[in-house]
């Protein structure tokens, strides 16, 4: 374990000998624990401020840089970073295997204190994936930046289509803050992902799915999207909420931020979705 910059950074091997780098921001005395799951050509740091924001709320953070990402994916590839998004043996099911095997250490750090999984767009599928076969993983859970997992309500063509022009930078979608284009743009472990071409056919296509039976009916759940985040179609986040309502879900609340694109976090209003972020977090799983 090393000390950086207000985390500890630590690792664990998966079942396939991957080492998996992650990270804790810790709470002095937690209430909570929160859990964050990254997007795709993504990693586990650029979600620091958000943690920050948590531990100041009272919940100790864990993330990880999911396999062929961030830290990650730097060791499995040896250092070649054109080969970052490839995730390896075992594919998607072993990178899912890898976030849910987080969760247990987490719980075994912490022993009675409840679980948030905040998950962030391809983050935010995996987590539908592994509540369908672990509904009982997390206390409480957060779809950030997700999508209905059907052909007709989840984009998987180009999501800069809208911002098209002669100077644009390709990341537009990210957020209306042209500074968050640009740090990922800067930033050696991101990278513009093709899903199809990264996972392969068969990992593409287990992204896509709906809610399935077993889910607690206590479970309490937050669908959070930007209006103008392109990973969503039509009603797609209403239907998503309606999925899990007529699984018996009692608690599921949709907040959908007009004019906000896919990262919330790394928005122009983020002060008030962190705020709101913390509230319904503190809502359901603070300390009564």
């Amino acid at each position: 374990m090393t000390e950086a910059n207000g985390y500890t950074e630590f690792s664990y091997t998966d079942e396939y000998g991957v080492e998996i780098a992650a990270y804790e921001w810790a709470a002095a005395e937690p209430v909570g624990i929160v859990q964050i799951s990254h997007g795709v050509g993504d990693h586990a740091k650029r979600y620091d401020a958000f943690a920050r924001a948590l531990t100041g709320a009272g919940f100790t953070v864990y993330a990880d840089d999911h396999r062929g990402h961030g830290e990650t994916g730097r060791a499995q590839h040896e250092g070649d970073l054109s080969k970052l998004g490839r995730l390896g043996p075992g594919g998607l099911r072993a990178a899912e295997a890898a976030i849910l095997q987080l969760t247990g250490i987490a719980r075994e750090r912490h022993p009675g204190l409840p679980v948030v999984m905040f998950a962030h767009s391809w983050g935010s599928l995996m987590a539908q994936r592994i509540l369908g076969e672990h509904p009982r993983a997390w206390d409480a859970l957060v779809l950030s930046g997700t999508a209905f997992r059907t052909f007709k309500h989840m984009e998987s063509g180009d999501l800069n289509a809208k911002w098209k022009s002669d100077d644009a930078n390709g990341f537009e979608w990210l957020s209306r803050d042209p500074k968050t284009a640009e740090a990922f743009i800067a930033d050696e472990l991101c990278f513009a992902a093709d899903i199809a071409k990264l996972f392969g056919v068969a990992d593409s296509l287990r992204l896509f799915g709906k809610p399935g039976p077993g889910i607690p009916s206590d479970l309490p759940i937050l669908i959070v999207s930007g209006g103008d985040d392109p990973l969503t179609r039509g009603d797609g986040l209403r239907q998503l909420a309606d999925a899990y309502r007529k699984r018996g879900v009692r608690d599921v609340t949709v907040k959908i931020y007009p004019g906000a694109r896919h990262e919330t976090l790394n928005e122009t209003n983020r002060d008030e979705v962190f705020a709101d972020l913390i509230t319904w977090i503190v809502d359901r799983v603070g300390a009564e």
